[in-house]
């Protein structure tokens, strides 16, 4: 069993406290693991078994449990009178009204509540209403380039070199990795995502008439490719929409609109809003869309040679979101910087490219950032070596170096 570190120790720190822990991502990202992993820890830490309630709703031996109330008289009859009770309840999406349990059990003395769920619709309508300001989120996101590399053991250089072609699912880091199987692997997990996560949000949406439904799974798969397709270019409704129309299909903003959320609510996707940084606010149109795996954007998209910088723009966005930064698209005039990334007040900003040693790609990177009149860190992540240092205050920095620190 793979330990993730960091997310475990997320868990740790926030034992006991009296909210409820709700662990989000992808399929297979490793929550079940992340879970089995904090009840080893409680238990060699002096938590009896009997104080450990866990409930799978993927596993058939609890499909009885599906019913709200069924599953509530299970967990009820399992509390430890007068102990703290640990209760896990994994993909919890799929209980219709789980929010009353969740809800109903918190108010209990001696509970301590852990969920996990595939979809971002979860922690909203009616989640949020009930549990405003008694939850706190662990966003999990498939292995970093530092955790493949610790993992699979094999040289750095290939090691990127594997992460950036097969990504970072946990399986796809231990299994035979022949083209034909990890493309295998990465196919039943789109689908799957695509459908059977999609339905249990069209279950949860039943309640709201106003919540248009995703029906045409085709016109899914055609969005998430074109999104794929112009990871690291602004995007907008209207531009995907002109692009489906121009492809000979009739649709309008609203139903794209409709369809590009729930990949994002599937943790497939990930967008990045634009800020201005002079104004010193946020933009409302063209904002980027990063993809959670860069082994699920090749698998989806066609065959052919993609640009290596957005490649990399892609897995920097989703290290500093793994290091608890917020990431924004930064605007400073009509120029741009890749990220802006900021934590408890502080900003830095990054730009991101494959190759620097051309005086034309030095200057159009460095531009923007000198552009900047504020004094917080400005750095260039890049492939070569060669540009390594620091000019002016901007720091060049190998990308792989700076995966492999610690965050």
């Amino acid at each position: 069993m793979i330990i993730r570190e960091e997310y475990l120790q997320q868990l740790i720190s926030w034992k006991d406290e009296q909210v409820i822990k709700v662990v989000t991502g992808i399929r297979r990202c490793g929550k079940s693991t992340l879970l089995k992993q904090f009840q080893e820890y409680l238990r060699q830490n002096g938590t009896e078994p009997e104080q450990i309630v866990s409930v799978n709703f993927e596993d058939l031996e609890f499909e009885d449990l599906l019913d709200y109330k069924a599953l509530y008289s299970y967990i009820r009859e399992r509390l430890c009178s007068g102990r703290k009770t640990y209760i896990f309840l994994d993909e919890i999406q799929k209980v219709s009204s789980f929010e009353k349990v969740i809800d109903s059990l918190y108010i209990q003395e001696n509970t301590d509540i852990y969920i996990t769920g595939s979809n971002a619709y979860m922690l909203s309508g009616d989640l949020a209403t009930f549990l405003t300001g008694r939850y706190v989120e662990i966003a999990m996101l498939p292995f970093s380039f530092k955790e493949y590399a610790e993992i699979t053991g094999i040289p750095r250089e290939q090691a990127f070199a594997d992460y950036m072609k097969n990504g970072g699912l946990p399986y796809v880091a231990v299994m035979d990795r022949t083209d034909e199987k990890v493309d295998a692997y990465l196919e039943g997990i789109y689908n799957t995502v695509i459908i059977k996560d999609i339905e249990d949000r069209q279950s949860r949406r039943e309640r709201d008439p106003e919540k248009r439904k995703i029906t045409d799974i085709v016109l899914l798969k055609t969005i998430a490719r074109f999104l794929a397709g112009v990871i690291g270019s602004p995007v907008s409704i209207r531009s995907v929409t002109d692009y489906l129309i121009s492809s000979g299909r009739k649709v309008s903003p609203n139903t794209v609109d409709d369809y590009v959320e729930a990949l994002t609510e599937a943790f497939i996707f990930y967008p990045a809003e634009r800020f201005d940084i002079t104004g010193k606010q946020l933009l409302k149109n063209n904002k980027k869309f990063y993809m959670v795996d860069l082994g699920l954007r090749n698998h989806i998209l066609p065959k052919r040679r993609y640009d290596l910088g957005f490649s990399i723009e892609n897995i920097v966005f989703f290290e500093l979101m793994r290091r608890g930064y917020k990431v924004m698209i930064g605007k400073i005039g009509r120029a741009e910087v890749d990220f802006i990334a900021q934590k408890q007040g502080v900003l830095t900003y990054y730009q991101v490219t494959a190759d620097m040693t051309s005086q034309e790609t030095f200057e159009r990177e460095m531009r923007p950032l000198r552009a900047i009149r504020d004094n917080y860190e400005k750095i260039v992540l890049t492939l070569d070596r060669f540009t390594i240092g620091n000019y002016d205050g901007i720091k060049v920095v190998n990308v792989e170096d700076w995966l492999l620190r610690k965050a």
